[in-house]
């Protein structure tokens, strides 16, 4: 018997699931189930990712606590896990005190092991908001492309990568203000000291996906970096010791921990060694499911931080790729970005599981979900092939013959033939190659129906002295049926489990699965699957277009809100603003002005003209880092004596009450061009 740890990419706690995540948890699903059929000791954890700027500001936006939010959610994850039938023995969440104890003994004998160190960094910053912004919450124009409305980090259309503030015109998500630069202490895992350590995991791990493989040597050849582990207040997770909560670990730091304190929580529960499992002499297996997108956590970092204070690394790290519908990304513009709640209210999970079943291979292709396809695949594998040889033969049992069974096997080959490729499909499922368990499965389900076509119990049932012959074939069609129905019992569970109260039997295991049944009684048979009827996917995409029109209606709503919070001026005619002479100004002097305590006096240059002006941004800037600066000013402004001096003119800045910010214009702006 193996001893078998799974675990499952905590779904983050800021949204609802959708199909995209449930392709990953389907395919975990799956194969915890497979190893708990074989009798092995399989446990399979996962919990709810729960800390980031991301939920805070969710939480923010809902008027509630972020502990709120994500206790909310994690029910809602919960419930959509269990309607889809992902078993899990543990469901945690990572703001627990038991993942906080973990995260930060970690972090000590990290420190303990100098594998901490301090920088001070460059990041945007929104002054409005007071916050430090991820790369994700900064957007503008790409500096490579030119495409609007891209995220700091990448750009979706050229696919050039930068940073925020390399962005032309960027904007906050949080307020959309234009961020500035702004240093501040962070603390990093030095993760380059390990890089021997990682690269001896890698090359002894025999059960990572050649993707991965290669990902890791990329990213070796050019070079590892150390990793940022720190995020600035405000910000919702556990405080880094020792910083006065004004630090805190990343989310990426505690997400994976979070493994650790589900299956420790577990353990507690169950009377379970945790140590036997965690140890780095450890004998039992240890597995990760995740999305290829965060190969780099879960192949990089989380081995090193493991390796490095003392736990076991491993087994394999498993990566599915993305879920497209149709062939397009989903979209919620065209109205198939489909919730994992929508979908159930429509159909049931063993359709979808089966179908991903039958396009989940070894390697880490994105999978289309073809809606047309989908309806053909289910109704003619599972309602055509496998569920209509016991509906074809179950009758005849039951009329006929009392329910019971034959206890005579007509054709010995053919049952050979289906408990010959028992071990075929056994590989197939532990190297987690389902569509090609599929693909023979679904053989063998031809190939009953051919043996029932081929003697037509229907008809021998008309002749007189051809009573046996019938219950022989029929008997027959229920066990190959039996014997179908174990192969795919981790895949489509509650169908599996009808079946077995048809066939009037317990929870088979794996090795059982060949095993006949004779002179066996079994139960009436109902209908154990119905079609999927094409009015269900479309009712299926019209609740997910009327929930995306909702949610437009409301971020309209809420833009109107935010525009009218701005408490904009009265309308101006076009003529009223051209009447507005804004040139560029390049500020050649600037100085303080005494007895003024929020002026400075700046001489600008308007190519060939010169003007004095006296600006009201003396709480925001030392008048030498003005200096050389290029700005926008009013240049026809009448004008106006005051005590210091002669005012020729109005600077920009905006400014919220809480700090100024002088416009500067993109370079290449020359003095005197008119602003238009």
């Amino acid at each position: 018997m193996r001893n078998i740890l799974v675990t499952n990419a905590l779904p983050y706690a800021n949204g609802h699931l959708h199909l995209g995540h449930m392709l990953g948890y389907i395919q975990s699903d799956i194969w915890v189930r497979f190893q708990k059929s074989q009798n092995h000791q399989c446990h399979f954890v996962c919990g709810s990712d729960t800390h980031g700027t991301p939920i805070m500001l969710k939480a923010q936006k809902e008027g509630i606590r972020p502990e709120k939010l994500v206790a909310e959610m994690a029910q809602s994850h919960l419930n959509d896990f269990m309607d889809f039938e992902v078993e899990f023995d543990n469901y945690h969440s990572t703001h627990n005190t038991l993942n906080q104890e973990i995260v930060e003994d970690i972090y000590k004998k990290l420190q303990a092991n100098n594998l901490i160190e301090t920088r001070e960094i460059a990041q945007a910053y929104d002054p409005k908001a007071n916050m430090f912004l991820p790369d994700r919450f900064v957007k503008g124009i790409c500096p490579k492309c030119k495409a609007p409305d891209q995220y700091g980090d990448s750009c979706e259309v050229c696919s050039a990568t930068y940073s925020p503030l390399d962005l032309i015109a960027p904007r906050s998500v949080v307020t959309g203000e234009c961020p500035i630069e702004k240093t501040s202490e962070h603390y990093f895992f030095k993760l380059s000291s390990l890089s021997q350590d990682i690269e001896k995991w890698m090359k002894s791990n025999k059960a990572l996906q050649p993707e991965i493989n290669n990902k890791l040597k990329e990213w070796f050849q050019s070079g590892l970096q150390d990793w940022d582990i720190s995020r600035d207040a405000p910000y919702f997770g556990f405080p880094i010791p020792g910083t006065n909560e004004q630090k805190y670990f990343y989310v990426w730091l505690d997400a994976p921990m979070g493994y650790l304190a589900s299956f420790k929580d577990f353990c507690n529960k169950a009377g379970i060694d945790f140590d036997s499992y965690w140890k780095q002499d450890s004998q039992a297996e240890l597995y990760h499911f995740i999305g290829k997108d965060i190969v780099y956590f879960h192949a990089l970092f989380w081995p090193a931080i493991l390796h490095a204070v003392g736990y076991r690394t491993p087994t394999g790290v498993f990566a599915n790729g993305f879920l497209t519908i149709n062939g397009q990304k989903m979209s919620k513009s065209r109205g198939t970005f489909i919730s994992a709640r929508t979908y159930l209210n429509h159909l049931h999970a063993d359709y979808l599981r089966y179908y991903f079943a039958c396009k989940l291979t070894t390697k880490i292709d994105d999978i289309d979900l073809n809606l047309t396809d989908f309806i053909q695949k289910v109704n003619s594998d599972l309602v055509g092939k496998v569920v209509n040889i016991a509906s074809r033969c179950a009758g005849f049992i039951h009329k006929r013959f009392d329910g019971m069974l034959s206890d005579n096997v007509i054709d010995q080959d053919l049952v050979d033939e289906f408990t010959q490729v028992h071990d075929k499909i056994t590989q197939c499922f532990e190297t987690r190659d389902f569509a090609q368990a599929m693909r023979i499965i679904m053989n063998l389900a031809d190939k009953a129906n051919q043996f029932v076509d081929q003697h037509k119990p229907w008809q021998l049932i008309k002749e007189k002295g051809n009573e046996q012959i019938v219950h022989d074939v029929c008997s027959l069609g229920v066990n190959l049926f039996k014997i179908i129905m174990g192969y795919l019992k981790p895949v489509v569970p509650a169908l599996a489990l009808k079946a077995e109260q048809f066939l009037n039997i317990s929870q088979l295991a794996w090795a059982e699965i060949p095993a006949l049944l004779l002179n066996h009684k079994i139960n009436k048979f109902k209908p154990l699957l119905a079609r999927i009827e094409q009015d269900k996917i479309e009712a299926i995409l019209m609740e997910t277009k009327n929930m995306q029109a909702q949610q437009e209606k409301a971020a309209i709503i809420e833009a109107d809100n935010v525009e009218n919070a701005l408490d904009i001026a009265d309308e101006i005619a076009i003529d009223d603003f051209m009447k507005v002479d804004l040139r560029i100004a390049k500020i050649i002097a600037a100085d303080h002005v005494e007895g003024a305590d929020k002026l400075l006096r700046l001489m600008l240059d308007l190519g060939g003209l010169q003007k004095q002006v006296f600006a009201g941004i003396k709480s925001a800037y030392n008048p030498e880092d003005l200096i050389g600066k290029h700005t926008v000013m009013v240049a026809n402004l009448a004008p106006r004596k005051m005590r210091f001096g002669l005012s020729e003119g109005m600077v920009l800045a905006a400014g919220d009450g809480k700090g100024l910010y002088l416009l500067e214009p993109h370079e290449g702006a020359k003095p005197g061009m008119r602003v238009r």
